[in-house]
């Protein structure tokens, strides 16, 4: 068998997931930052420190969280990470939420992270919820009580699949 028909032969079984029978392959599509330009669904963003003046109270805390729009029911989602600048000495906590039409939410990431400069990660997937409706996924990346992690510049995206 010649490499190239080996190379098909291969990939048609990943695919179909094995010789054993078919499977369909999932299909992914990144979700909208709500508030975004809509020119990419990847927010880049870094960490500021809470604002604690009264302007800063009334307009929000932080650039922390991020909700991407669900517009069309999914099987799974798929949260993305990846560390634009980090600090060795730093830990940043990482949080992803499910948000559905009712007001209600599910906590699916809750992590201390120091990633590696330029180092991509994929939380997930996390199954939709039965008798729910999706409607926002949400992010969040914030600086807690770390003087440390102040400045640190991330990138996120969320994928939902069927």
């Amino acid at each position: 068998m010649n490499r190239l028909a080996l190379l098909t032969l291969t990939a048609s079984l990943l695919v179909s997931g094995g010789a054993g029978g078919a499977v369909a392959a999932e299909r992914c599509t990144f979700l909208q930052p709500i508030g975004g330009t809509g020119t990419t669904p990847i927010v880049t963003k870094r960490v500021q420190r809470p604002r604690l003046s009264p302007l800063g109270m009334v307009l929000g805390q932080t650039n922390w969280n991020t909700d991407f729009s669900v517009d069309q029911p999914y099987s799974n989602f798929k949260f993305f990470f990846t560390a634009v600048s980090s600090d060795a000495a730093a830990k940043y906590p990482v949080e992803g939420f499910m948000k559905f039409n009712d007001g209600s939410s599910l906590q699916v990431i809750n992590e201390l992270m120091t990633p590696p400069i330029g180092t991509g990660r994929m939380f997930g997937p996390f199954p939709a919820i039965a008798g729910k409706q999706a409607s926002q996924m949400n992010f969040k990346v914030g600086s807690s009580s770390d003087p440390d992690s102040t400045g640190f510049s991330y990138r996120i995206s969320v994928q939902g699949c069927r």
